[in-house]
């Protein structure tokens, strides 16, 4: 059993007690956070009823017993490359190709299992400490919190949006203006790999601005507000601008009008969504530094504006 206590910041503001503590720990079912609730959860020292509405600065302590949060035995000696690392959070450069966390079909060789061979202690926070995610095919930087203080700070962060997150995506279509997409996201209603936008989704509000424009094509540098599931993809594709190599969401390639055989063959070759988190802005945990850091785009991109470049000064 191990104890905790935060204190409640503007994200909890309003909720019930049981809302907000399950929402730290989306891997475990509300029925769990319920018995640490009623095993003696207090709230600036008083006992406290799941439904008890928080308040900011409210300091809530609990018991927690994980039956298994994450499995130690998940660690696996798989290279990360570390950008930045103390005791309270690391920032983490995911390869394209590199999954999260273990699911069906990919039961090891994650990022997961990775963490908890160079960080033993991230066994006890929920995923191992990943705050949020990255598509499997997309490449970039990751915050991962590594004690529940910065856990907490994290998550907060994300969801009042006082961490940043800036991305790299090359899209179909000479964009002319940058532009917000605000448009709900939910699961696809037939094929439940994919979302949709649809009108009983989660809130969903992407900026993006034009980087370089190209023949058929446009580098655009993107802003998440929200963070639903691959929200960039599924807002592009919505407004008829899907990423290059993004096949789930509708990408063909076809043949652009002049362009060499060399482009026509990169573009229908390309292996992934063109996508990449280029850089994380968020508060430290500790001391509430400005923590910032920037990842340039992996070759298999950068090759890609090549070409497209290519074709703009021979055809353009």
């Amino acid at each position: 059993m191990n104890d905790y206590s935060a204190c409640v910041l503007q994200s909890g503001a309003g909720k019930r007690l049981d809302a907000w503590l399950a929402s730290l720990y989306p891997d475990l079912s509300r029925g769990v956070v319920q018995k640490w609730i009623d095993a003696g959860a207090t709230i600036d020292g008083r006992k406290a009823k799941p439904s008890a509405k928080l308040n900011v600065g409210q300091v809530v302590c609990w018991h927690a017993v994980f039956e298994v949060v994450v499995d130690p035995d998940q660690a696996q000696p798989i290279e990360l490359d570390i950008l930045y690392d103390d005791d309270d959070v690391a920032v983490i450069y995911k390869p394209a190709g590199m999954v999260m966390h273990p699911a069906a079909g990919n039961p090891d060789g994650t990022m997961l299992n990775a963490l908890l061979h160079h960080f033993p202690s991230a066994a006890e926070l929920p995923r191992a400490g990943i705050v949020h995610r990255l598509d499997k095919d997309t490449s970039g930087l990751v915050m991962v919190a590594k004690s529940q203080r910065a856990h907490l700070s994290l998550v907060d962060q994300l969801a009042t949006r006082e961490a940043g997150r800036t991305y790299d995506a090359v899209v179909t279509g000479a964009l002319v203006a940058g532009s917000t997409i605000d448009q709900p996201i939910a699961r696809h209603p037939v094929d439940r790999k994919r979302q949709a936008v649809r009108s009983d989704g989660k809130p969903a509000i992407t900026h993006y601005r034009v980087h370089e424009r190209f023949r058929a094509h446009t580098w655009i540098r993107v802003k998440l507000e929200t963070g639903r599931t691959h929200q960039i993809r599924v807002h592009m594709a919505h407004t008829h601008h899907v990423l290059i190599g993004d096949r789930t969401y509708g990408y063909r390639a076809g043949n652009l009008a002049k362009a060499s055989d060399r482009f026509n063959d990169t573009l229908r070759r390309f292996p992934r969504q063109a996508l990449h988190a280029r850089a994380l802005q968020f508060l430290h945990p500790a001391d509430g530094r400005v923590m910032q850091f920037e990842r340039e785009m992996p070759d298999d991109m950068q090759a890609l504006i090549d070409c497209l470049r290519d074709d703009l000064q021979c055809n353009g």
